[in-house]
């Protein structure tokens, strides 16, 4: 089976820009959101070397774009210098959230899976990002146990911005139904 780069798991391949599915963790299309709830439509270029702003750039500008749930390495991550041969090397900030892992692979694990649990996902499904946003509106709910090691108001603060995210991502949805 041929394999875009950014469809081959691992390794350090850039992001096509013109992929027509986008391979995203859950909790980078939820942080996505959440950053459009506070109002930063336009993420700049980041020292790591991720790609958040152009595929954030891409999903906001094409709202139907598949996107392929991947529990692994996904198309921020490939070009990252903390992705090293698929893995994430990267390490959080332990100070306030004591109870989570130090590495953020398995910070990220964590989190994702309980994404995928709340949003009845599996690696691999495919989904527009339309109808990954509404998946989240509908049964999201309080994520303080997604989050459960990061102080509750922290959390109820990404609680407010993610539902203020998914209304702007939905608005232009919702506009056109009327």
């Amino acid at each position: 089976m041929n394999q875009s780069p950014n469809q081959i798991r691992g390794g350090k391949a850039s992001f096509a820009a013109g992929t027509d599915v986008i391979s995203i963790k859950p909790h980078h299309f939820v942080d996505i959101l959440t950053a459009l709830g506070g109002g930063h439509m336009n993420p700049e270029p980041h020292p790591y070397g991720h790609a958040l702003h152009r595929v954030t750039r891409q999903i906001l500008d094409n709202r139907d774009i598949r996107l392929r749930i991947e529990l692994g390495a996904d198309d921020i991550c490939r070009p990252c210098r903390h992705n090293v041969n698929g893995q994430c090397d990267d390490t959080i900030d332990t100070s306030f959230r004591p109870a989570a892992p130090k590495s953020k692979e398995a910070w990220n694990l964590l989190i994702d899976t309980r994404w995928c649990e709340r949003l009845i996902l599996r690696q691999g499904d495919t989904l527009t990002a339309r109808q990954l946003c509404e998946r989240i509106r509908e049964h999201a709910g309080d994520i303080t146990d997604i989050y459960r090691e990061i102080p509750a108001a922290r959390t109820a603060e990404k609680q407010t911005r993610l539902q203020q995210g998914i209304a702007t991502f939905l608005q232009d949805h919702q506009k056109a139904g009327n």
